[in-house]
């Protein structure tokens, strides 16, 4: 293999990395994941948006701090090898291929829910099989994509805003702050609300697409998390003062919702673009984050090693991209995961526990310690706090990888 073969090309600059975590994170789950959350937490609905970024704060922190010592692709899964072993290693990249995989399938089938609801299967097929061929005609292409939709997306939030907290219908008496739901109502909202962050892995994903990784890796993560949170605490603020905890919780499309409410349902049908706009985001950042890990692990052995091919022109994981996208097109086109995703919420949390475990061995002090210390606390307190189902399927799809690596490290000499 020449250079050329084996590595990416790095073409992406600090805003371009933090505009790929921003449309990671800015997706379709600002538009669904309150309602859930606010069932589950009530009036405790702004604790726990708090408690979800206080966890995504560790995780990453953690991971940038990783990044900026292993500046390459497969994020925790090359964290996790090199920090804890190669167990941990594939424990995390299982984690986050499959959990991530159906979430790209989630994200399609949204983006055909809001377009074409009675043909929603076709339309979210036709979106993987467009953001597959934008990923494949290189990094530069997908970031520019990304621009786009992160603006057209924080323009509809923006506006939902103001249209909410301008109205005679907002009402600060609605946001006030209780635990309704209970400890247990609460957490688990927050597990729920965790998921709107964690994009920023995409980021450290992306170890080899950027340049002066040590650098920019390091300090995008963190400030795309910053936008983010400064983005979902105003619009978790407007639309609890206009539809309060009860009429969040029992909203279809919250979004939609709260701005007709608010006396302006004109609106709507825009939040609904928003709203498919963002998942087609989501849907653009999973697929680059899940064959960016795809290529690390094939290049260990752990998947088909053919899968580690990069393009010689486009410098881009074209086989990893081809066959991540085969396998979503696929779901989206047979299979609502919608409803069935919690194994998603489970292994992702499990993949930024190993990330947290990761980061504590890169210091002996305190202070660099406490962060992922609480990071990994707050990773399994969430993921044993989500439904019992989702517990159960997600502990059963991890078993699955541990027989699997147990049968391939009998097969593959040492």
């Amino acid at each position: 293999m020449t250079p050329a073969d084996s590595g990416l090309r790095r073409t992406l600059g600090l805003g371009d990395a933090v505009v790929v975590g921003l449309g990671s994170m800015i997706g379709a789950g600002v538009f669904a994941a309150l309602a859930p959350a606010a069932r589950a937490a009530g009036s405790g609905l702004l604790l726990a948006l708090a408690a979800a970024a206080v966890v995504a704060y560790c995780n990453a922190m953690s991971s940038a701090r990783l990044a900026v010592r292993y500046p390459a692709s497969g994020g925790t899964y090359v964290y996790g090898r090199e920090r804890l072993g190669e167990f941990w290693g594939f424990l995390a990249g299982w984690s986050f291929i499959v959990g991530k995989t159906a979430s790209c399938a989630a994200m399609a089938l949204t983006v055909g829910a809001y377009v074409w609801p009675e043909q929603a299967h076709v339309v979210a097929v036709a979106a993987v099989v467009v953001l597959t061929a934008v990923n494949y005609g290189g990094i530069q292409k997908s970031a520019w994509l990304t621009r786009v939709i992160v603006a057209v997306v924080l323009a509809v939030l923006a506006s939902v805003v103001v249209v909410c907290l301008g109205s005679g219908r907002a009402d600060s008496g609605r946001l006030d702050i209780g635990l309704s739901g209970g400890p247990g109502g609460l957490l688990q909202a927050a597990g729920l609300l965790f998921f709107a962050f964690a994009g920023y892995a995409r980021v450290a994903t992306l170890g080899e697409d950027v340049r002066d990784p040590r650098r920019t890796v390091g300090r995008a993560i963190p400030l795309a998390l910053g936008l983010t949170l400064a983005v979902y605490g105003c619009v978790a603020v407007a639309v609890l003062s206009v539809l309060g905890p009860a009429g969040l919780g029992q909203a279809t499309a919250p979004l939609a919702d709260a701005v007709r409410v608010a006396g302006l349902p004109g609106l709507a049908p825009v939040v609904r673009v928003g709203a498919a706009v963002a998942a087609l985001g989501s849907l653009l950042a999973l697929i680059l984050g899940v064959s960016r890990t795809t290529l690390a692990m094939a290049r260990d052995r752990h998947l088909p090693q053919a899968l580690a091919a990069v393009h010689p022109r486009f410098q881009v994981p074209h086989r990893a991209e081809l066959a991540v996208g085969a396998v979503v097109a696929v779901l989206a086109a047979t299979v609502d995961v919608r409803g069935a995703i919690g194994f998603s919420s489970f292994g992702v949390l499990a993949y930024y526990a190993v990330a947290n475990a990761s980061a504590w061995t890169l210091g002996p002090s305190r202070v660099s310690r406490f962060v992922p210390a609480l990071g990994l606390i707050g990773c399994v307190v969430l993921a044993f706090s989500l439904p019992v189902v989702s517990v159960v399927v997600g502990a059963g799809v991890l078993a699955v990888g541990v027989v699997a690596y147990g049968v391939r490290s009998r097969q593959v000499p040492r």
